[in-house]
């Protein structure tokens, strides 16, 4: 028997996929609605929060393994106590019902976000460390509190193992999340940026995520990501798999820079969310490359599925949709 946090977010969704298929039997927590896709005879789900410590042991006492991808992935300065709260509290309850049940073992998705500031050019590996000056994110920072308390359970007798991934491709609700920029390319979004970043397919998350667990790799850290590509690239092969049209105005730094400044003055007389933040501008414009050679050696089995495939595919449902 197996625990699930974020069952009913994307990676969540993928990762009960690669579940299920391979047999295993899962408790899930969902929050407000039990998601359509939901596994009857395989999923048990149960209405909960990780907030709720009574409940996490009383879950954690029928498994072995613990998967916690529950958080809430928010670039808005506003929401940095929320952020905390879901992010690194609701870590740490997991971590001391998993201490006091003596689960087998726990792997918690954390984020790139976590590494701390990155610099253009820079290659980053799982040996980065945290810099608390260094102007991080809010959502960078409750996600490095969240594996501090993972780290202090390791120190504890735990068995853990920590995932990073990169920006997340897969297939789901385009109104939230990193699904939004398929939204975006099927709208014919014209701005491109020259920046750089990681990218992975959600289902190769999900799968890696199950070897490293089924494995006897602990107290470890793995950065999950495919290839390093540009924004540019991205949305460019995102439109012409839509067959839209491609993004053809480069935003400069200045631009972006004027853009989320109005963005956060609209925000204070409306409330409504950002669509554009500092932390959002600035990732747009760094060249950063993930270094993924660590997780390949620990599962040499494991192969990346190429972006190229993963974008026709996810661009292909998302055009069935409509």
């Amino acid at each position: 028997m197996v625990f699930v946090t974020g069952g009913t977010g994307l990676l969540g969704s993928y990762l009960l996929r690669e579940l299920t298929a391979r047999g295993k039997q899962v408790i899930a927590l969902y929050r407000k609605e039990i998601p359509p896709q939901s596994y009857p005879g395989q999923v048990q789900w149960i209405n909960g929060d990780i907030h709720d410590a009574v409940l996490l042991e009383e879950i954690m006492q029928q498994v072995r393994q613990v998967y916690h991808c529950a958080a809430i992935v928010s670039f808005n300065p506003k929401k940095k106590y929320e952020l905390l709260k879901v992010n690194a509290e609701g870590t740490a309850n997991i971590v001391n019902a998993a201490l006091k049940t003596g689960v087998q073992k726990l792997l918690h998705v954390s984020s790139v976000s976590a590494l701390g500031r990155k610099r253009d050019d820079m290659l980053v590996t799982e040996a980065a460390r945290w810099e608390e000056d260094s102007n991080n994110s809010e959502y960078g920072r409750s996600k490095y509190y969240a594996e501090l308390e993972v780290w202090r359970g390791i120190s504890e007798g735990l068995n853990a193992v920590i995932v990073n991934p990169t920006l997340i491709l897969g297939s789901g609700n385009w109104d939230t999340g990193s699904s939004a920029i398929f939204k975006k390319a099927w709208n014919q979004f014209p701005w491109y940026t020259e920046g750089v970043s990681g990218m992975v397919d959600a289902a190769d998350v999900a799968r890696a995520m199950v070897m490293l667990m089924e494995s006897d790799i602990t107290n470890e850290r793995f950065i999950i990501s495919a290839e390093n590509w540009s924004f540019k690239k991205l949305f460019t092969e995102m439109a012409i798999a839509f067959g839209k049209k491609p993004p053809y105005k480069k935003a400069s730094p200045f631009l972006t820079g004027l853009l989320w400044r109005i963005e956060k003055i609209r925000g204070w007389f409306t409330g409504a969310e950002p669509l554009l933040t500092r932390e959002t501008a600035d990732t747009a414009a760094r060249k950063v490359h993930f270094d993924n050679t660590r997780l390949l050696k620990a599962l040499p089995s494991f192969v990346y599925k190429p972006l190229q495939q993963t974008i026709e595919e996810y661009c292909n449902e998302y055009r069935s949709m409509q």
